[in-house]
């Protein structure tokens, strides 16, 4: 895809990193009608510039392939935010979307409503968005239409699917509403969906038997697709969690992703190596396992994710109707304080290591910054009250920041040579997470040139290849004639992210230049107005 009036591109002299692993080297990347059409030894006049060609010094920049960030949740961004400095800014092309088993597509009359109130703590409810569509189809015909600078992947979410067939209610799902289920993942496949999203501690997916995500992965797996579960537990049950997914994967055969994977809250400090040697086991029985993390401690989500799953059923509307009642909120307490509830991973929670980070009410702003346990404090009121309140003012809609990460799980799993790079970023409210727009810069700087955790040849592998293999993308993720020329240009002296939890909307430094199919969407460190990016469909071998 190329805009009209854009020549072709001639990046002289820069270290490429095609994307193999193998080591850099210095060379021309002659890039026309949107592909890279010669990658050769620099000054080789088969790789002189053609007749109007632009031509960039790249002497002393890396030249990768775009980054694709495997959990994204720009959903609503890509149709509105025509800028989404966020990605772009540090290198992303292609975002995978309709994570953790809640997004748009597919919906119903009925459950639209309901899922746009539940996720407004992850996209906000933008009122210049429509949400007219309803199949999987007809959202990515959205993304076209919106003209996004990213290029778009998407996946059935088995949440949202279990809404609009089951409802909300803790149930099995019958056999002729099962059927109904795998029709929908059938359907949202052929529309090229790239595999299926759950999210296992969110209502109503997490009231779904392992038999039947067995039974909607069969379907996913008949269209070559994957399965990308956040699972039941990351806290107290996370490696049982873990094996699940596993065994699911391995009885429906299907292809398996893991989720922003890693072991989490201090139940699990310095186990991710348990968790290598399940993944590594798993491999070695045949399961095609892939999986992806971010770079940073803390987590995000919303302050209502923390609820126990009873106090959810019937969506959000009767979910704030419960908060009200006294016998109620006395239950939800004891859950969340002393058992620990399934919603906060069955670790009884530490208020002190939740932090607002944005809020729907605009009254509720002060709020923005703080842990409960600090608003508590300030406020003379026990922790517990303050998140009730909030949850009944904000109706729903807080996200929050979660301290419970681990330095060393996460240099283990990023370590793993099947990881992949995924931001899991939420980039609306007042201080989202930093990683929605620090991610791929900070592996780049903190985990290859100060850390040395990888090396960059290795790094640009997690980032841009190896997704792309998983999403079958064989024209993306390498820098070789005949490839979309999706591609970045960075310093490695210099690449850095500059977001952080006081200031999380500061671009990355070092990364001067961006392509998304051969077009420039960083030019020389500024954002042009070029919007090439498009809705990526998979190619189902099930499909007519």
């Amino acid at each position: 895809m190329t805009v009209p009036g854009d020549g072709d591109v001639l990046l002289r002299g820069g270290l490429v990193l095609d994307g193999s692993g193998e080591p850099g080297r210095t060379a021309d990347v002659l890039v026309a009608d949107g592909r890279v059409a010669v990658v050769g030894t620099s000054g080789d006049p088969h790789v002189a510039a053609p007749a109007g060609a632009r031509v960039i010094d790249a002497d002393g920049l890396a030249i990768a392939p775009g980054f694709i960030d495997m959990h994204a949740h720009s959903d609503l961004a890509v149709l509105t935010d025509h800028d989404h400095l966020a990605k772009v800014s540090q290198g992303v092309t292609t975002e995978v979307l309709g994570q953790d088993g809640l997004s748009y597509a597919p919906a119903t009359e009925a459950t639209m409503p309901v899922i746009r109130e539940q996720i407004a703590g992850w996209n906000g409810v933008p009122a210049d968005v429509d949400f007219a569509w309803r199949s999987v189809g007809e959202y990515l015909r959205a993304v076209d239409d919106a003209r996004p600078p990213t290029n778009v992947a998407y996946l059935v979410p088995q949440g949202s699917v279990r809404m609009a067939v089951v409802g909300t209610d803790d149930r099995p799902a019958t056999s002729s509403e099962l059927a109904r289920m795998r029709r929908l993942v059938d359907d949202g496949m052929r529309d090229g969906a790239f595999g299926m999203s759950s999210g296992l501690t969110y209502v109503p997916g997490m009231f779904a038997s392992t038999d039947e995500l067995v039974a909607l992965c069969e379907v996913v797996a008949s269209h070559g697709g994957f399965y990308a579960p956040h699972q039941r537990s990351y806290g107290a049950g996370a490696l049982d969690a873990y094996a699940e997914m596993i065994d699911i994967a391995a009885r429906a055969r299907c292809a398996l992703h893991l989720t922003h994977a890693t072991m989490n809250f201090d139940v699990n400090r310095g186990r991710a190596g348990e968790l290598v040697e399940l993944i590594d086991r798993g491999i070695a029985a045949g399961v095609d396992i892939t999986l992806d993390s971010y770079p940073y401690l803390s987590g995000a989500t919303t302050l209502a994710a923390l609820l126990p799953s009873w106090s959810a059923v019937g969506g959000p509307d009767a979910t704030i109707d419960r908060m009200r009642d006294p016998g109620i909120r006395e239950r939800v307490v004891r859950e969340l304080e002393v058992t620990g509830s399934d919603g906060c991973h069955g670790v009884p929670v530490d208020w002190a290591t939740i932090e607002i980070a944005g809020v729907r009410n605009p009254q509720l702003a002060p709020a923005v910054g703080h842990t409960i346990a600090a608003l508590g404090a300030r406020d003379g009121q026990r922790p517990s009250e303050v998140f009730l309140e909030l949850l009944v003012a904000d109706r729903l809609g807080t996200s929050i920041l979660q301290h419970v990460g681990d330095e060393q799980n996460v240099r283990t799993m990023m370590r793993h040579p099947r990881h992949t790079g995924g931001s899991d970023g939420i980039l609306i409210g007042a201080k989202p997470h930093p990683r929605g727009w620090g991610t791929f810069p900070r592996y780049l700087g903190r985990y290859v040139r100060e850390e040395g955790v990888l090396t960059l040849e290795d790094a640009i592998v997690h980032l841009s290849a190896r997704p792309a293999a998983r999403l079958g993308l064989t024209d993306r993720g390498r820098i070789a004639p005949g490839a979309v020329a999706d591609l970045v240009l960075f310093d490695p002296a210099r690449v850095s992210d500059r977001a952080t939890y006081d200031d999380p909307r500061r671009t990355a430094a070092g990364i001067p230049w961006v392509f998304v199919a051969g077009v420039p969407v960083i030019d020389d460190g500024t954002r042009t107005a070029h919007r090439p990016g498009r809705a990526l469909r998979h190619r189902s071998p099930a499909r007519p």
